[in-house]
């Protein structure tokens, strides 16, 4: 699709405003060298961001035998952002500031079986109202809220697509949501926004290719190339989890046979314990959560079942991110999410052993295979970027100064739309 020149000015803006929230306080002269707009350009989109209350004069700092230059940072308190993750066991809802510091967290826990549209939608409505109330903020602070949701979705129309793991079929998620939530709404998926999180915070900051590999209950790769993130022609670039690993291998919620996501997403490892040791006390058959926690502290004690677990999952893993590595050729592999989290280095060092057998020389040497440093919740943080790239966008500006503020999607269904980032 053909970029406006409105997509190129929200761009812009995101641009500039994502430079400064990674160092702040900042010159003008400095945001053009780091951004390669011009000074014009950086002068006009810092102008923009003060007028609208994102940014702050924050005094001066001396140049060389010139004029001291002025100095801008975030207005942490000019707005405020919420992402959420829905995941196939929870719900859980962060709300940011604009230097993107989490000021509130509510979780809601999903039982098995409940997975109805309305169910998950109250589920995000009860804890949008809470972080909310927690962080006792005006609803008109709130710039926006982005949701990731697991599966394949239309960002544009708001709907989930496809999401295997719950049969969910052509789901208007975001109309649904907005009988509940004033707030503008835009919605993605955990694999755009976990790369997305990296990219600002994380592993892949300042690097041009990266692989986002996010294992929870469902498996997938956020893209990074380029520099950018990488969405495919339909928003549906990194289904890795569904690319096959073993031909006529078990089967899997999507309809095929063998997908990755079958051994190393937590039923599939889950499945890896049972057909190791079927009366292993390790195994919680209705609670993926506290049977991956029983793995990781079973491998901390050195306990035998446990270890071969965790290094038999490994090993399909380290096959399936060999793929990756040959045919991305990435700077950095990045394993995010939950599952990745509870395992931690045990994991981490058995995969890249596992990668090491699997992927040709060349490309290995050039990947680093590292756990996501990211300290909260990553797909929460992502999905907030998403927020602030929709509200970049919808947003008013005054000529002379003064704050307007995004339009509600309740009453400008645009306003669930965002450029690509």
């Amino acid at each position: 699709m053909k970029r406006t020149s409105r997509d190129i000015r929200t761009a812009n803006r995101y641009g500039v405003l994502r430079q400064i929230i990674a160092h702040s306080p900042t010159s003008r002269q400095e945001l053009a060298a780091a951004t390669g707009l011009s000074l014009a350009t950086i002068a006009t989109l810092v102008g923009e961001l003060l007028d609208l209350g994102m940014l702050t004069e924050v005094g001066f700092e001396d140049s060389a035998g010139g004029r001291p230059r002025g100095l801008v940072a975030v207005n942490a308190s000019g707005g405020a952002l919420i992402g959420v993750d829905i995941a196939e066991t929870y719900v859980r809802v962060e709300l940011f500031d604009l230097a993107l510091g989490v000021l509130a967290r509510a979780d809601e826990a999903m039982r098995p079986g409940e997975i109805r549209p309305e169910q998950v939608v109250g589920h995000v409505a009860s804890a949008v109202g809470s972080v909310v109330a927690q962080a006792g903020i005006e609803g008109a602070r709130v710039l926006g809220v982005g949701v990731s949701v697991p599966g394949q979705v239309d960002r544009e129309a708001g709907v989930s697509e496809y999401a295997p793991n719950w049969d969910w079929h052509d789901v208007p998620l975001l109309d649904l949501l907005a009988e509940h939530i004033a707030y503008p709404l835009y919605l993605d998926n955990p694999l755009r926004a976990c790369a997305v999180a990296e990219l600002w915070f994380g592993a892949a900051r300042g690097r041009g290719d990266a692989v986002v590999v996010n294992l929870g209950t469902g498996v997938g790769a956020g893209l990074v190339l380029g520099g950018g993130l990488h969405r495919g022609v339909s928003n549906s670039a990194g289904e890795w989890g569904h690319t096959t690993l073993v031909l006529d291998g078990r089967p899997c919620h999507c309809g095929n046979h063998g997908c990755v996501e079958t051994y190393v997403g937590a039923p599939g490892i889950m499945l890896n314990l049972r057909e190791l040791s079927p009366g292993s006390t390790l195994l919680h058959p209705e609670d993926q959560t506290a049977t991956i926690n029983a793995l990781a502290r079973g491998v901390a004690e050195r306990d035998p079942v446990a270890t071969k677990v965790v290094q038999g999952t490994a090993r399909y893993l380290g096959a399936a991110i060999a793929d990756l590595v040959n045919l991305l050729n990435p700077e950095v592999v990045v394993l995010s999410s939950w599952v990745a989290a509870t395992l931690g280095e045990p994991l981490l060092y058995e995969v890249r052993e596992a990668v090491a057998r699997h992927a040709l020389r060349r490309p290995l040497a050039s990947t680093e295979i590292v756990l996501s440093p990211i300290p909260t919740d990553p797909v929460c943080l992502g999905a907030a970027t998403f927020a602030l790239e929709g509200a970049l966008s919808s947003v008013g500006l005054r000529p002379a100064g003064g704050r307007t503020a995004a339009p509600r999607r309740a009453s400008a269904a645009k306003s669930r739309t965002a450029p690509s980032s």
